[in-house]
């Protein structure tokens, strides 16, 4: 049995109502040990949470996705990080706006659209590719969705493809992600998000305001997963970046994903990731997903931790379920530094 005290925290914060369903997992090395449980839905019936129920895993479609495919093309030579977005997608208006500022999120964007969500798709997109950075560009970190939704708009400039069908080709079907879909048309698979005032509760389609209206178009939310398939995902990264025979990434490329990737190198984010140190200082690959989902992985000592939870389900109480994962995350750390020491002792 893994992270003994980490699992009786999970299982108090679903007792308190923090969320009322979670399916996560610990991987160690060639170890894995999964857990599901309790309830996908409580509004308006009480529904079990099962296995292979799909969570709207939110800005996670960032680094499975966006993320990922971006990696490769810089990989093989098609992208440059430091060189501007314009260059490859000309419909951008900023022409300052690099990969590496959209990526670490220093891209000071001055994002505010107004009546955003009311929009049509096309009137949305054409309101983000006239966003301008602001005076404190590759300075400052500041997350924001928009720049993943500007390289989804050059991912299809430059495949000439619809996004979602990009992220399938070179993502999801290499990883074997066969559960995993975009724009779901069962919505019985999913397990159900906000009770929304207008929307009411959102089962079947992304929570996400932007990715909503975007659609097939979006690059920064959008996916639907379970655990079996993140498990996938984790292990290409804890594998070097290999799955089975496919290979998605350059060994290399997870090794620089480790450092601080921002232009002033002082951020504390990666390309696409967020970055997390251990008890050791240690780096980890991190990110979230507003729908209550993480990925946490360590791919030098081969440890993971994937957590999806139904947090928004039916109220969005953002402020205090931060604090608790952040809790949970301290408690997860300090249980794998533990149990690496008594690894290590005689």
């Amino acid at each position: 049995m893994m992270y003994k005290k980490t699992k009786q925290k999970i299982k108090e914060l679903m007792n308190e109502g923090i969320f009322s369903g979670v399916s996560f997992s610990f991987i160690s090395e060639d170890k894995s040990e999964d857990h599901t449980w309790g309830n996908a839905q409580i509004l308006p019936t009480v529904e079990p949470l099962e296995r292979p129920l799909l969570f709207d895993v939110a800005s996670l479609t960032k680094v499975i996705c966006t993320t990922t495919v971006v990696l490769q093309l810089i990989e093989t030579g098609v992208l440059k990080v430091d060189v501007p977005v314009h260059k490859y997608y000309p419909a951008i208006a900023d022409q300052r706006l690099t990969i590496r500022h959209l990526l670490t999120h220093t891209s000071d964007i001055q994002s505010y659209i107004e009546n955003r969500d009311s929009l049509t798709k096309e009137a949305l997109r054409l309101a983000y590719l006239q966003v301008r950075s602001g005076e404190n560009l590759g300075e400052k970190v500041a997350y924001t969705d928009t720049g993943t939704i500007l390289l989804g708009f050059m991912l299809e400039e430059l495949f000439d493809n619809v996004l979602i069908e990009i992220f399938k080709e070179r993502v999801l079907e290499p990883l074997d992600m066969t559960a995993s879909v975009f724009l779901p048309s069962n919505s019985s698979q999913i397990v159900p998000t906000e009770n929304h005032p207008t929307r009411g509760v959102i089962r079947g389609q992304t929570h996400d305001p932007k990715a909503f209206v975007l659609a097939e178009h979006a690059g920064n939310a959008g996916l639907f997963t379970n655990l079996t398939d993140l498990k996938k995902f984790t292990e290409m990264y804890l594998n070097d970046g290999k799955y089975m025979e496919n290979r998605l990434l350059e060994k290399t490329t997870i090794e620089l994903l480790l450092t601080d990737q921002t232009p002033n190198k002082r951020g504390q984010r990666s390309i696409g990731w967020d970055l997390k140190k251990d008890a050791t200082g240690h780096p980890l690959l991190f990110h979230t997903g507003y729908t209550g989902t993480f990925l946490l992985i360590d791919p030098i000592q081969k440890n993971a931790f994937i957590f999806l939870s139904n947090r928004i389900h039916p109220v969005d109480n953002r402020a205090q379920y931060i604090e608790k994962r952040d809790e949970l995350i301290q408690l997860y750390l300090y249980e794998k530094r533990t149990n690496k020491d008594e690894s290590l002792s005689f």
